[in-house]
């Protein structure tokens, strides 16, 4: 019997299977749940940040309005950061839960603007939430082995096994055509309505099939996984019941406990400031300015900005440009720290990245957030372009500070306005 034949007759007989068609359903009603948690979730945050945009604006036009001088106009003004989810973002929520994703700056000192609202990663997200990454990584496996545990099993409990291996040519195509049949099912279950969300989204061809490819590859995995287990000799003369614990075992292992160990391996393997660690010395910083000599802030801000150097004449009075000059030395004191925390950010998720070889649920989920642009790097990617921004809210405020005295609100007007430079997919 040729392999076409044996799908075709397999297709008719999961077909009278109404018990799969309740599994294939119920797990087509998961999927649904998922997407739709996953685009509630993205279409919030989009909505939020344009409700923030709105307002920011508004808020630092009222605010520049009262001001009489570019020192008060760049202290009482906020400026909006953020990192908006990718048309791929539904699928995988990622690190978008872990780190922030908006920010209200100003031009103080930015390094304790940014860990304010550092979470201090909580050992890793094991589980995440309930969206399509979840759904593929963690509960795809098992979906997968409550399908084929008992692809023999049965058959022999049955009292049919002896007849199918006697009346088969090839056994093996018997079995592979079964377990084709019943994984393409639920492929179907967990592909359309991804799909459907895909749409919505005007998510990009190329995105949409690299995610396709991972949730197939990671079925293919457990399906050759599963087959191989079942004809092994461990499992010839075993139940169902043995044959599914023994698979759930695996299952146990390398969705959670590798997950859990490796993390904890790779907190004992890097060693990385907190980001209350850069806070507090950026603040000291900054607070120590108050009582030294204007001298020690003038020395410090000029090894960085010589350009200065004939601006920094001061009366016996405050001045802003003083001010300015020591929340930029209060950066430059936490920028060891703070590159030593991204740095150890990086070589940990660098860590994990190799650990995930050894945990497919690991590797699919660190693949597909990767995807949608909501991982480790992409949040990285983000705290840069907030240092980037408010590099260019200091190169436009310095001049004003150190060579122009009369404010002009008509200026304001050439504030550098953000921009999300995370690459976006296009429908």
């Amino acid at each position: 019997m040729s392999l076409f034949s044996n799908l075709h007759r397999e297709t008719k007989f999961l077909a009278k299977q109404r018990n799969l068609q309740l599994l294939f359903a119920t797990i087509f009603v998961l999927s649904c749940f998922a997407v739709w948690s996953g685009i509630s979730e993205t279409t919030s945050q989009i909505t939020t940040i344009e409700r923030l945009i709105e307002k920011d604006t508004i808020d630092r036009e009222g605010v520049l309005a009262k001001q009489s001088d570019y020192g008060s106009a760049a202290y009482y003004s906020f400026h909006l950061t953020y990192s908006s989810p990718s048309n791929m973002a539904f699928a995988a929520i990622g690190q978008r839960d872990i780190y922030p994703w908006k920010h209200r700056i100003r031009m103080l000192a930015i390094e304790g603007q940014i860990y304010e609202t550092d979470a201090d990663n909580p050992e890793l997200s094991f589980l995440g939430r309930f969206d399509f990454a979840f759904l593929v990584s963690v509960l795809l496996p098992l979906f997968v082995i409550l399908l084929l545990h008992d692809i023999r099993s049965v058959e022999r409990e049955a009292g049919r096994y002896d007849l199918l291996v006697t009346t088969s040519k090839r056994q093996q195509r018997l079995w592979f055509s079964r377990a084709i049949v019943m994984c393409s099912a639920l492929s179907i279950a967990l592909i359309l309505p991804f799909i459907a969300g895909a749409l919505y989204t005007q998510a990009s061809l190329a995105t949409t099939g690299l995610m396709l490819l991972v949730v197939l590859g990671h079925i293919t995995i457990w399906m050759t996984l599963t087959l191989t287990f079942t004809a092994s000799k461990a499992a010839v003369k075993q139940s169902s019941a043995k044959i599914a614990s023994m698979l759930l075992a695996v299952w146990l292992a390398v969705a959670v406990l590798v997950p859990v160990i490796s993390n904890i391996a790779i907190e004992k393997m890097v060693t990385s400031p907190k980001g209350g660690d850069i806070l507090l010395t950026q603040r000291e910083a900054v607070n120590d300015a108050w009582d030294l000599p204007y001298s020690a802030t003038w020395d410090e801000f000029l090894s960085t900005h010589p350009q200065w150097k004939n601006g920094i004449d001061m009366g016996p009075t405050f001045e802003w440009k003083w001010y300015y000059a020591f929340q930029q030395v209060g950066d430059q004191k936490a920028s060891k720290l703070s590159n030593a925390y991204r740095e150890a950010t990086l070589k940990k998720d660098k860590l994990a990245s190799h650990f995930a070889w050894l945990s497919p649920p690991m590797l699919t989920q660190r693949l597909m957030s990767s995807i949608a642009q909501t991982d480790t790097y992409a949040a990285m990617r983000y705290e840069q372009n907030i240092r980037n921004y408010h590099k260019e809210l200091r190169e436009f405020y310095y001049p004003l500070f150190f060579t122009e005295n009369t404010f002009n609100l008509d200026k304001m007007s050439e504030l550098p306005k953000f921009s999300d430079h995370k690459e976006k997919s296009k429908g």
